[in-house]
């Protein structure tokens, strides 16, 4: 069917279409092809089979996911010598590539180098664009678009118009998971996530600058850049708890990438023992120093003995002496050379073979590599290798640190003082050399755990990975930091946080500090300081905190043209239940907006606002849980609000939210953390005084 030439937005749809069609024929060719004769056995069938199926997801076309959703008119075609005078190209730009039955592209993957100058271009700096032009949706279908002539010099250069449509997916309701951000990328995120693979980047954001889409985007872009290599090393997002990682867990699959794994710390350090136990603040914080590496470093080579008596291998008839001194060689020369206990207690029966070797050359015999394998299974250096370089099980040696008040202070002399030796030995319930036969018994902790992974390192190494995404930094202690680095010692990471939403008793004071913890001092730390998630007024009522609780640190500027809904309530009435039924009301008249809405209290008020909740038939999720068109209400524990957002949010007495913290800095912060959650409007109830520092 041909479309008029008068009809602009009728040609865009008819490429929509046209670009449908030629997806759902990539999808169709990857489902038609047939390998029964192309793969030489069963395990290299199974290989491409599964890479096949995954390509297949990959082409997968979601209906009301915009498959482009912007445009570019090039002046010259591009990588062409603009003194040739080459012809200008037209590039559609979306979340993938797509091409025609002949090769030819109908939509250019969004990280394409062509399809930067859709981020970076502007008036002053066109990049070779004559035409910027983005398109406007309605379920999935093309309803607007809006054009930027870059390269026009009829129109001014000053300062650019803001985009209508670029406002309105930002500010568009949030139903369900974490969306990505692909059409909204702004200039300075651009940059962050284009930048290089071989270099750390730490991103300081306030909230609703965009900082945990920016790092999911920089996973999504450096896939499509480095992909063979991050195919073989890959590629893992950190996330602080469950209910945050299933919120965002659809942003890369919406992008095509579906082979990023997603995990907590805790997930990292899981394995070696159960935790069931919790630490008091104190115990915990000292636990997550980074002193204790030191600790146990020195506790798990305590174990290495210096020989004092000979090694002496029979073979047939012949009797080998390597004499003490010499094994002393041997055993200062592997512990200098610094390298994994087990490396070195691997190395040790080599190096004694290798001795013995030396002295029958010496005798005129010509032992080659096979005597020296045996020489090295020999009992007499098999029980020299056990008595000198013992093997160590870290969770026992652990156990014995904190338990073994001798232990501990044997190694941690000149390290931990007494007051904080006795502060993790109470930790642990237990004492002695009978607790360090009970490794299954013990009730660890998360700490505990860090401190275990801590010491599987010192004696083997991790396996480290090409790149890591770390979310919500700041709450990480010094040991949790060490843990997620050993993860990628040979690779780069993306760390995300603000330091204003630290509400751990360790949390991070400093980006250069942490940096220096994950192993990648020489990071380098940008700043986001526009907000394009919270409304202008919430954002300034929140950064009353920041003085309080980040001294320093530049307070979010929102670039909203909708200044949102703001209000705070005082509710009547001292009864704990008169109270809980006001703030529901509060609930439904934000539900009778379009989009999601959040009602985030303090931990201990959870129980009887879920009580007035049902009382009045609200039905309601629990964080993480998905948002439906008939269920758009989160009943939200302060300490879970972190990453979250709605459109809505009802924070339900601060001053509630501050004591639940073991310190008021904490609980401004958590504060902070729960009055930033709002995308559209937000009401504060409160029956008691509001905190001082909200005051103004």
């Amino acid at each position: 069917m041909s479309t008029p030439v008068d009809d602009p937005l009728g040609r865009e749809r008819s490429h929509l279409a046209q670009s449908r069609a030629a997806l759902r024929a990539m999808r169709e060719d990857a489902e038609s092809l047939d390998i029964s004769d192309v793969t030489a056995n069963w395990v290299n069938a199974q290989i491409l089979e599964r890479q096949i199926g995954e390509r297949i997801k990959a082409l997968a076309d979601l209906s009301d996911t915009p498959l482009f959703f912007g445009r570019l008119d090039y002046l010259h075609a591009p990588g062409v010598d603009l003194a040739e005078g080459a012809e200008g190209e037209r590039f559609y730009i979306g979340r993938r590539h797509v091409h025609d039955q002949g090769g030819d592209p109908m939509v250019i993957d969004w990280r394409a180098p062509v399809s930067q100058p859709f981020y970076r271009a502007s008036k002053k700096d066109p990049m070779d664009i004559a035409l910027r032009r983005r398109f406007g949706y309605t379920r999935g279908d093309i309803t607007a678009y809006e054009d930027e002539h870059l390269s026009d010099p009829t129109e001014p250069s000053g300062a650019a118009t803001t985009s209508k449509l670029l406002q309105q997916e930002i500010e568009r309701p949030r139903v369900g998971p974490m969306r990505d951000i692909v059409a909204t990328i702004q200039p300075e995120q651009d940059e962050i996530v284009r930048s290089g693979l071989g270099g750390t980047v730490c991103v300081q954001g306030g909230p609703g600058t965009g900082k945990t889409a920016v790092g999911l985007h920089r996973v999504a872009y450096l896939l499509y850049a480095h992909r063979e290599r991050l195919a073989r090393t890959g590629t893992l997002v950190i996330g602080p708890n469950r209910s945050f990682l299933h919120y965002i867990e659809q942003v890369l699959p919406a992008l095509g990438e579906l082979a990023v794994k997603q995990a907590t710390v805790d997930d990292l350090v899981a394995g070696k023992v159960e935790v069931r136990g919790t630490d008091e603040a104190a115990a915990a914080v000292i636990k997550g120093d980074a002193r204790m590496a030191e600790v146990l470093r020195r506790a798990v080579y305590s174990h290495v003995t210096l020989p004092t008596e000979p090694v002496v291998v029979v073979r047939g008839s012949r009797r080998w002496r390597v004499p003490a001194y010499e094994l002393e060689d041997i055993v200062r020369e592997l512990l200098d050379r610094d390298i994994r206990y087990g490396a070195a207690r691997d190395a040790l029966p080599q190096r004694i073979a290798h001795a013995v070797l030396v002295q029958m050359e010496r005798s005129g015999e010509a032992p080659d590599d096979r005597v020296q394998d045996a020489v090295a299974r020999n009992s007499a250096v098999k029980a020299a290798v056990k008595e000198i370089w013992p093997p160590v099980d870290p969770a026992r040696l652990v156990l014995r640190l904190l338990t073994d008040a001798d232990f501990l202070a044997v190694h941690a002399d000149g390290v931990l003082d007494e007051d904080e030796q006795k502060t993790i030995l109470a930790a642990l319930p237990g004492s002695g050399k009978r607790a360090a036969r009970s490794v299954k018994s013990a009730k660890w902790s998360a700490a505990d755990a860090v401190l275990i992974d801590e010491a599987t390192d010192v004696v083997e190494r991790t396996h480290s990975l090409g790149h890591v995404v770390l979310d919500e930094a700041q709450d990480l202690s010094p040991m949790q930091y060490r843990a997620v680095g050993r993860r990628c010692t040979t690779g780069s990471a993306t760390v995300l946080g603000d330091l204003a939403q630290g509400t751990t008793p360790w949390a991070t004071r400093s980006w250069d500090e942490a940096l220096a913890h994950l192993g990648k001092a020489d990071g380098v730390i940008e700043e986001l300081t526009a907000g394009f998630r919270v409304p202008t007024d919430v954002i300034t009522y929140a950064s009353r905190l920041l003085p309080h609780i980040a001294p320093g640190l530049t307070p979010v500027a929102s670039v909203r043209e909708n200044p949102g809904f703001f209000e705070v309530r005082e509710i009547g009435g001292t009864a704990e239940v008169v109270a809980a039924c006001e703030v529901v009301a509060a609930c439904e008249e934000l539900l009778a907006n379009e989009g999601s809405t959040g009602l985030i209290a303090a931990d201990a008020r959870i129980p009887v606002l879920a009580e007035a909740l049902a009382a009045a038939g609200i039905g309601y999720l629990a964080p993480g849980e998905e948002t439906t068109e008939e269920t758009r209400l989160t009943l939200v524990p302060a300490s879970l609000a972190k990453g979250l957002e709605y459109d809505y949010v009802v924070l339900d007495e601060p001053q509630a939210v501050v004591d639940g913290e073991p310190d008021e800095r904490t609980g401004l912060r958590r504060l902070y953390v729960g009055l930033t959650r709002a995308v559209s409007g937000l009401i504060v109830t409160h029956a008691g005084p509001l905190p001082r520092e909200l005051a103004g």
